[in-house]
């Protein structure tokens, strides 16, 4: 049995899927167990939809002349700050590079990083995904509840033998995901997560993100 602490040591956000299938049974026990996610009043502001099996082929088709025509949905909230301050911005272009090393795409190669990151809209060739929404009425709390549901889900897929990538990009496509999914209006969509089995012999999933040392950002008060 996989302990807690296995399972946050061992996550990561994988992007490079096999195709294998995943059964839905099991996908829908992990997205439902972890609506033991705390959330404040207790509100559970989620709202998730799972995509699987011919419905995933459906999507992909769906989202294929958009993607080849460049086509893409007015941002309804911002991924990052505009004005994105130190540490923070070199740790987000530290995580980039370290990524397409891996993938052997040097940095005057754009064209190289844009079919990369066109890769999204596959899921990285992930069977499955999960979409996440929360009411249009929620505020930061709620929104950070969001945080606690998904790394829940991460986790449990980890415990499953799972893998996943949230994936925020998905913002750049809300009414598409939208109108497929006949989500309402009243909901905005945060991310998706791509899951399935990781390929083990992809570069890019040798990705290990580096974290701040605690010095920079715990304070202990004892006395």
């Amino acid at each position: 049995m996989t302990t807690v602490s296995e399972a946050v040591a061992r996550r990561s956000s994988i992007r490079a899927f096999l195709p294998d299938p995943v059964p839905t049974p099991l996908l829908a026990g992990i997205l439902r167990r972890a609506a033991r996610a705390p959330s404040g009043g207790n509100l559970q502001p989620w709202h998730v939809w799972l995509l699987n099996g011919p419905a995933m082929a459906r999507f992909r088709a769906m989202m294929a002349p958009r993607i080849a025509e460049g086509i893409t949905d007015p941002p309804e909230y911002a991924v990052y700050p505009e004005r994105l301050g130190e540490p923070y911005r070199s740790r987000r272009f530290a995580v980039g590079e370290a990524m397409y090393a891996l993938l052997g795409i040097p940095r005057e190669d754009r064209a190289a990083r844009r079919r990369w990151f066109a890769r999204n809209w596959d899921f990285f060739g992930a069977p499955a995904a999960a979409f996440v929404f929360v009411d249009r009425g929620m505020g930061p709390p709620q929104w950070s509840d969001l945080g606690g549901y998904l790394q829940t889900v991460m986790l449990l897929a980890v415990e499953a033998g799972l893998a996943t990538c949230p994936q925020e990009a998905w913002y750049l496509h809300h009414r598409a995901v939208r109108r497929f999914l006949g989500a309402p209006q009243e909901l905005m969509l945060f991310c998706g997560v791509a899951i399935g089995h990781p390929d083990p012999d992809a570069a890019v999933n040798r990705l290990h993100s580096d974290r701040a040392p605690e010095a920079e950002w715990l304070r202990v008060v004892e006395d």
